[in-house]
């Protein structure tokens, strides 16, 4: 009975512990004006340069990154734009407007998301790779990210 108790615990606090958003902070790249709100207690560790401006962060276990990133804008479309970045096929989810677009699909057990928003002088984008498994975890952490992304 103990180890059943135990294990349950266990379980929980792996299911609950997956994406727990404790503290924000905002990100902004100075070149573009791009800014967003970052989990910073999710994704506490630098990763590396994109292409163009920003920064590529991950989570501590290495199961979660989170690319921020701004290029400039050549004049595309965001669908012109999209297309031009050859998305892989299977897109599940797919919105384009004349000011951004989201895609977002599964890849090797992990969900892709991609929103990216245009000015006039630059793209900016947020990309996040986090476990399949934890999506419902990850929803509302991706939601604020994706609407908080902006620019001067």
């Amino acid at each position: 009975m103990k180890t059943t108790a135990a294990v349950v615990i266990a379980l929980f606090a792996a299911f609950s512990a997956g994406a727990r958003a404790e503290s924000w902070t905002g990100y902004r790249i100075p070149e573009s004006g791009t800014s967003v709100e970052i989990p910073a207690s999710l994704f506490s560790e630098l990763a590396g340069k994109p292409d163009g401006y920003g920064q590529q962060f991950r989570t501590s276990d290495g199961r979660a990154d989170l690319t921020v990133q701004a290029v400039p804008n050549q004049g595309l479309s965001p669908a012109e734009f999209l297309a031009r970045k050859n998305p892989p096929s299977g897109i599940v989810y797919k919105r384009i407007t004349p000011r951004f677009f989201v895609v977002s699909s599964v890849k090797r057990d992990k969900i892709w998301y991609d929103r990216c928003n245009f000015s006039q002088r630059y793209v900016h984008c947020v990309l996040i790779n986090y476990p399949a498994d934890e999506k419902r975890q990850w929803d509302g952490v991706v939601t604020r990210i994706s609407h908080s992304l902006g620019a001067d």
